[in-house]
Protein backbone atom coordinates (compact mmCIF):
# COMPACT_ATOMS: atom_id res chain seq x y z
CA UNK A 1 0.00 0.00 0.00
CA UNK A 2 1.08 3.18 -1.00
CA UNK A 3 -0.76 5.63 0.64
CA UNK A 4 0.38 7.45 3.88
CA UNK A 5 -0.48 9.87 6.61
CA UNK A 6 -0.37 13.98 5.29
CA UNK A 7 -0.59 12.49 1.62
CA UNK A 8 -2.96 14.35 -0.78
CA UNK A 9 -5.01 11.97 -2.86
CA UNK A 10 -7.93 12.38 -5.45
CA UNK A 11 -11.31 10.42 -5.05
CA UNK A 12 -12.06 8.54 -8.36
CA UNK A 13 -15.61 7.28 -7.18
CA UNK A 14 -18.64 7.94 -5.80
CA UNK A 15 -20.55 11.54 -4.66
CA UNK A 16 -17.15 13.24 -3.91
CA UNK A 17 -15.87 12.15 -7.39
CA UNK A 18 -12.70 14.96 -8.07
CA UNK A 19 -12.52 15.69 -5.01
CA UNK A 20 -8.81 16.11 -3.33
CA UNK A 21 -8.11 16.11 0.24
CA UNK A 22 -5.65 15.27 2.68
CA UNK A 23 -5.19 11.43 4.42
CA UNK A 24 -6.10 12.04 7.91
CA UNK A 25 -6.41 8.58 9.26
CA UNK A 26 -5.23 5.46 7.77
CA UNK A 27 -6.68 1.62 8.75
CA UNK A 28 -4.76 -0.95 6.90
CA UNK A 29 -6.81 -3.62 8.57
CA UNK A 30 -10.18 -2.66 7.11
CA UNK A 31 -8.66 -1.29 3.65
CA UNK A 32 -10.25 2.00 4.43
CA UNK A 33 -8.94 5.57 5.51
CA UNK A 34 -10.19 9.16 6.34
CA UNK A 35 -10.06 12.14 3.71
CA UNK A 36 -10.27 15.67 5.07
CA UNK A 37 -13.53 16.80 3.53
CA UNK A 38 -14.67 13.60 1.94
CA UNK A 39 -17.93 11.74 2.84
CA UNK A 40 -19.37 13.89 5.45
CA UNK A 41 -22.39 12.39 7.03
CA UNK A 42 -23.94 14.29 10.32
CA UNK A 43 -24.64 12.88 13.33
CA UNK A 44 -27.27 13.49 15.49
CA UNK A 45 -26.17 14.32 19.22
CA UNK A 46 -28.20 14.96 22.26
CA UNK A 47 -27.58 17.21 24.56
CA UNK A 48 -25.20 16.63 27.59
CA UNK A 49 -22.49 18.29 29.66
CA UNK A 50 -20.12 17.33 26.85
CA UNK A 51 -22.48 18.63 24.24
CA UNK A 52 -24.54 21.34 26.06
CA UNK A 53 -26.28 22.39 22.98
CA UNK A 54 -26.72 18.97 20.95
CA UNK A 55 -27.60 19.17 17.17
CA UNK A 56 -25.97 17.88 13.99
CA UNK A 57 -22.39 17.47 14.37
CA UNK A 58 -20.78 16.81 10.65
CA UNK A 59 -17.87 14.42 10.55
CA UNK A 60 -16.18 12.66 8.20
CA UNK A 61 -16.46 9.11 7.66
CA UNK A 62 -13.71 6.31 5.98
CA UNK A 63 -13.73 5.37 2.20
CA UNK A 64 -11.87 2.32 0.93
CA UNK A 65 -8.20 2.67 -0.14
CA UNK A 66 -9.34 1.31 -3.97
CA UNK A 67 -11.39 4.14 -4.19
CA UNK A 68 -8.48 7.24 -4.37
CA UNK A 69 -5.63 7.97 -5.99
CA UNK A 70 -2.45 9.40 -4.85
CA UNK A 71 -1.82 13.07 -6.50
CA UNK A 72 1.65 13.43 -8.38
CA UNK A 73 2.74 17.07 -7.94
CA UNK A 74 4.49 17.03 -10.90
CA UNK A 75 1.49 15.77 -13.27
CA UNK A 76 -1.17 17.31 -11.33
CA UNK A 77 -3.46 14.44 -11.58
CA UNK A 78 -4.19 11.14 -9.26
CA UNK A 79 -2.11 8.61 -10.83
CA UNK A 80 -0.96 5.32 -9.77
CA UNK A 81 2.15 4.10 -8.55
CA UNK A 82 5.20 1.66 -8.01
CA UNK A 83 8.03 1.07 -5.90
CA UNK A 84 11.79 1.22 -7.17
CA UNK A 85 15.33 1.24 -5.77
CA UNK A 86 16.70 4.36 -5.73
CA UNK A 87 20.46 4.27 -6.91
CA UNK A 88 21.66 4.90 -3.10
CA UNK A 89 19.85 1.91 -2.44
CA UNK A 90 16.61 3.25 -0.75
CA UNK A 91 13.29 1.99 -1.75
CA UNK A 92 11.02 5.22 -3.11
CA UNK A 93 7.66 5.70 -5.01
CA UNK A 94 7.23 6.98 -8.61
CA UNK A 95 4.27 8.21 -10.42
CA UNK A 96 3.65 5.42 -13.51
CA UNK A 97 2.88 8.45 -15.79
CA UNK A 98 6.02 10.81 -15.42
CA UNK A 99 8.24 8.38 -13.24
CA UNK A 100 8.91 11.29 -10.83
CA UNK A 101 9.44 10.22 -6.80
CA UNK A 102 7.15 10.68 -4.83
CA UNK A 103 8.60 10.32 -1.43
CA UNK A 104 10.78 7.17 0.42
CA UNK A 105 9.60 3.99 1.33
CA UNK A 106 12.27 2.74 3.27
CA UNK A 107 16.17 3.96 3.65
CA UNK A 108 18.86 2.10 2.07
CA UNK A 109 20.32 -1.29 3.90
CA UNK A 110 23.20 -1.41 5.52
CA UNK A 111 25.86 -3.61 3.90
CA UNK A 112 27.81 -6.05 6.14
Amino acid sequence: MHIRTNDTVEVIVGDDKGVRGKVLVIDREEGRLVVEGVNRVYKHVRRSQKNPQGGRLSKEMPVQISNVLLLCNKCGRGVRTGARLAKDGSKERFCRKCSSSLGQISPAKKKK
